[in-house]
């Protein structure tokens, strides 16, 4: 490579940490041995070889580094570098580069990378702490919290079952063989029950049974099952609050492993649960006060576990959800029982189930019947201890007075119906646009079956309403995504101070919106946004490529969010929904635009689909 080739190459080298403090002759010595190679994001993985090391310049583009599994390690742009770790550390190269933009890179030989380490003190020293820094946050991800986790990490897909006309002895011998305390019983392929050790000895050896009584005179039949990519977390508290100790795990409706308490315990203990724990224990208000002050330290511990922002918020709405069940609890220890049925309903992100930090209360009750003084009595006393109480653990009074303190939203299953049946039916702008918040609903504490009388005649009315969902768009699409005409970011000021972008109000409600209109209009009984647009892929009419590309936009803006407000709370500033674009990195500004053009395409849509006749 000649001089004049060699000029642009040395220019942009000597910029970049720590080739900067180099001497001109180690850098032309550098430069010199620079190989360049070009990678398409359609190649999809940069190619490290194992046995050549080297270190990867990233003279433009980004990329992605992940373990073999596919967690996150590094993501990196221009001016930034990859392939330390192995040449460091000498070990053979295991983790995963992605290409996500075309990209141009520098790659320097190990010999010549060594040279120029044993050359300057300080270069050397800049990447030893890039790679103790790697290590420490590859170590964060081994310790990563289980709430994080999913329940596929835990288990063998190896299925120990038998069929339930198998008799005892058999099932004695396998769980001998296998080693184990339970087994699933599968009839016709389909999971009708469980046998656990327990079962042998209460059901059979103490009843005096013999060997050949058949599986199905004692097996727990119906199991309560979970998922396969449910939270570990999610699990936990399920077999905690039904007393069971062994859990079927299904994928597509099929039963492949079982989860057992043991399974459980041998991995790490959960904070979020041992919270739960703790909220389960108190029997005064006072003590759940105190109890809830772990919040924020919750939350700052989920985000530095890099966890995704819809299990942070799931997790959070979990322990939003334990509280309001034992307030629920320790007022009735002071009212008694109620006088009928009840359901306390959640409604914004508690119902949603992605809750952020500084999440005001929006709830109601829905009560089986007319409420006559005295019930009516009892149900205000219920709604104020609770909603007062969720006011003193940290969740504010709703500034637009939606909680069931109000008696406008405490009210009967009937009462419920007339109201969305007005707004559905007399869908007019404000009154609609003030009622929205109710279209994301879901029952927290009581009679649950309240809740799906009232869902059911809900979906019935807003399916393939064409007058309704063209009202709810209209609505939908008055605020935009704050992109400018050449997709500059639109920032919002008050007065001279800059307050940023909001994340909340122009980003993630915006999909929020987008994914409820689809739902009601293809009733969906599914209330999480993500879970709205994931349900919808496959209907008729919809692109799976656009669900896909709002659940990825919907992902890495909640996560720019919780992010923001956990530097916000660290540096000990009030928190908000707004973000600083130049805050950012370039390839974060970057995913962000593009996230922003997906709402904007999707807004879009919904206004041909609905808008056509409004």
């Amino acid at each position: 490579m000649d001089i004049t080739e060699l000029q642009p190459i040395t220019n942009f080298i000597k910029t970049l940490p720590p080739f900067d403090i180099l001497n001109d002759q180690l850098i032309h010595q550098c430069c010199q041995s620079l190989s360049i190679v070009y990678y398409s994001k359609n190649a999809l993985l940069v190619h490290v070889d194992s046995n050549e090391a080297q270190l990867y310049i990233v003279r433009s583009g980004a990329f992605e580094v992940t373990t073999q599994k596919g967690d996150l390690i590094d993501r990196v742009s221009d001016g930034q570098y990859f392939g330390f770790s192995g040449m460091l550390s000498g070990e053979k190269v295991v983790n995963k580069v992605h290409i996500l933009e075309d990209g141009l890179i520098y790659q320097l030989p190990l010999k010549s990378f060594n040279q120029l380490r044993a050359a300057s003190q300080p270069f050397d020293r800049f990447f030893n702490q890039a790679f103790a820094k790697r290590l420490r946050h590859q170590g964060e991800l081994k310790r990563k919290q289980i709430t994080t986790r999913r329940i596929s990490s835990l288990i063998s897909e190896k299925l120990i079952s038998l069929d339930s006309n198998s008799t005892i002895q058999q099932a004695a011998i396998l769980m001998s063989e296998k080693r184990v305390s339970s087994l699933i019983i599968i009839d016709n392929q389909q999971l009708t029950g469980i046998l656990t050790d327990r079962d042998l000895r209460n059901r059979i050896l103490a009843k005096g049974l013999n060997g050949d009584t058949l599986i199905k005179r004692v097996m727990t039949k119906n199991p309560i099952t979970a998922q396969k990519e449910a939270l570990i977390f999610e699990a936990m508290l399920l077999m905690s609050e039904k007393n069971i100790h062994h859990l079927p795990i299904v994928e597509n409706g099929l039963p492949i492993s079982m989860l057992t308490s043991t399974d459980i315990m041998r991995s790490q203990s959960s904070q979020p649960l041992l919270l739960i724990g703790q909220i389960d224990r108190q029997n005064n208000l006072e003590s759940l006060v105190t109890v809830s002050k772990q919040l924020p330290s919750l939350l700052q511990n989920l985000i530095n576990s890099d966890a995704k922002a819809q299990e942070i918020g799931r997790i959070l709405t979990l322990v939003t959800d334990a509280l309001t069940k034992r307030l629920i609890f320790i007022a009735q220890l002071q009212l008694g029982n109620a006088p009928m049925k009840f359901c306390w309903l959640s409604f914004g992100s508690q119902a949603r189930q992605d809750q952020a930090a500084g999440a005001d209360q929006d709830n109601a009750l829905l009560l089986e019947f007319e409420t006559d003084d005295s019930s009516k009595r009892y149900f205000k006393q219920l709604a104020e201890l609770v909603c007062d109480g969720l006011n003193s653990c940290g969740f504010p009074h709703c500034p637009g007075n939606i909680m069931a303190k109000n008696p406008k939203w405490n009210i009967s299953l009937q009462q419920w119906q007339k109201n969305f049946s007005y707004w559905i039916t007399t869908p007019q702008p404000q009154a609609l646009l003030n009622a929205t918040i109710f279209f994301d609903m879901r029952p927290i504490y009581g009679d649950n079956k309240l809740f799906e009388q009232l869902q059911s005649n809900i979906l019935k009315q807003t399916k393939n309403n064409d007058i309704f969902l063209a009202a709810l768009t209209h609505n939908a699409v008055q605020q935009i995504a704050p992109l400018g005409f050449f997709k500059n970011f639109v920032i919002e000021r008050d007065g001279s101070e800059v307050k940023g972008i909001d994340l909340k109000h122009k980003g993630v409600a915006l999909i929020n919106d987008i994914a409820r209109i689809y739902a009601l209009a293809n009733g969906l009984t599914a209330v999480n946004s993500k879970q709205r647009l994931t349900a919808l892929i496959g209907t008729t009419g919809i692109n799976k490529q656009d669900m896909l590309n709002l659940i990825d936009a919907l992902e890495f803006i909640a996560h720019k969010r919780l992010i923001n407000q956990g530097v916000q709370y660290e540096q000990g500033l009030v928190l908000s929904n707004y973000l600083i674009p130049s805050n950012l990195s370039p390839l974060a500004r970057h995913h962000l635009k593009d996230a922003f053009k997906v709402i904007d395409d999707s807004q879009s849509g919904i206004k041909l689909t609905f808008l056509r006749q409004f």
